[in-house]
């Protein structure tokens, strides 16, 4: 189920409770200070066209404030009651902010590991307190993880695929189903070959420099939670780079930002990431020198 709608259906539940217990005239719209939801067409292509709940009363230019809506899912006229926003958007942001939180400080599910066998090196995070104090230590693999790389790993691949937590759990369980069989795929598609997978707990982006210098690949890509927002808690990204080596700097790297279902759709991402490995093993190349 869509997490998204899960939230949607608790919030309804807490507002049908709420009025239960303290009355819908204590919760629901007030002419003095809530607003009046209404219904209006508001434009979503040149031939498609959808309603869209206006909470603001008496816009100035309705249809102005619904286009805007429409356009993204961030927090517009969200509305108050009083000097506070309105109860449901309260909740609402409290449920987000939870998941948010929950991302940063869960863990990967280890069935998902086991399905696409991989095995797992941590860096020098320690715990998560101080991966968010410290990035440095996100981007160095432990003693024992070089080693465990260096015996499971073949040396030198074209293409090394490694998946890392990063700063949302959530994001590697939500997406990597998808985003992984549809980059094999893709790279079979291109006769590329891939080497030994592998998950990097309490990963930063750079500790792809640091496993480059380790297997020494033509092309890493690593696929990590992004930091969650408000809007999505589960967003991937996909860090590519040419021969990534100690000293690496970030212009030098290729991101493909923004994948989950209301971003950029996981299976299409997948198919992309290959689509651009093969492109920087063609042109030697990755980040801004990249040619697209």
């Amino acid at each position: 189920m869509n997490p998204s709608l899960e939230l949607e259906q608790f919030v309804d539940r807490v507002m049908v409770e709420l009025e239960r217990k303290f009355g819908s005239d204590t919760l629901t719209d007030d002419p003095k200070s809530e607003s009046v939801s209404m219904e209006v067409k508001g434009a979503v292509s040149a031939n498609a066209s959808t309603l869209t709940t206006i909470k603001v009363p008496k816009p100035k230019w309705q249809e102005g404030l619904a286009e805007l809506i429409e356009s993204t899912p961030a927090r517009i006229g969200v509305w108050r009651t009083g000097t506070r926003p309105l109860t449901k958007e309260m909740l609402k942001f409290r449920c987000d902010h939870a998941a948010a939180i929950d991302s940063i400080y869960g863990e990967v599910n280890e069935q998902i590991l086991s399905r696409f066998d991989l095995f797992t090196v941590e860096t020098r995070y320690g715990n998560t307190e101080n991966y968010l104090k410290r990035p440095d230590m996100g981007r160095i693999v432990t003693a024992a993880g070089e080693e465990l790389i260096r015996v499971k790993c073949r040396s030198h691949p074209q293409v090394q695929v490694v998946v890392s937590d990063g700063l949302s759990a959530n994001a590697i369980d939500a997406n990597l189903p998808d985003v992984y069989p549809s980059l094999l795929d893709s790279l079979e598609a291109y006769g590329l070959r891939a080497g030994t997978p592998f998950f990097v707990r309490g990963g930063r982006v750079a500790v792809m420099d640091h496993i480059g210098e380790l297997l020494e690949p033509d092309v890493l890509v690593l696929l990590i939670g992004e930091r969650p927002g408000l809007v999505s808690s589960r967003s991937m990204s996909a860090y590519l780079c040419y021969r990534p080596r100690k000293g690496t700097v970030e212009s030098d790297r290729t991101v493909i930002s923004n994948i989950h279902p209301g971003g950029t759709p996981p299976v299409e991402a997948g198919a992309y990431i290959g689509t651009l490995v093969h492109k920087m093993l063609e042109q030697k190349t990755s980040g801004i020198h990249l040619d697209l």
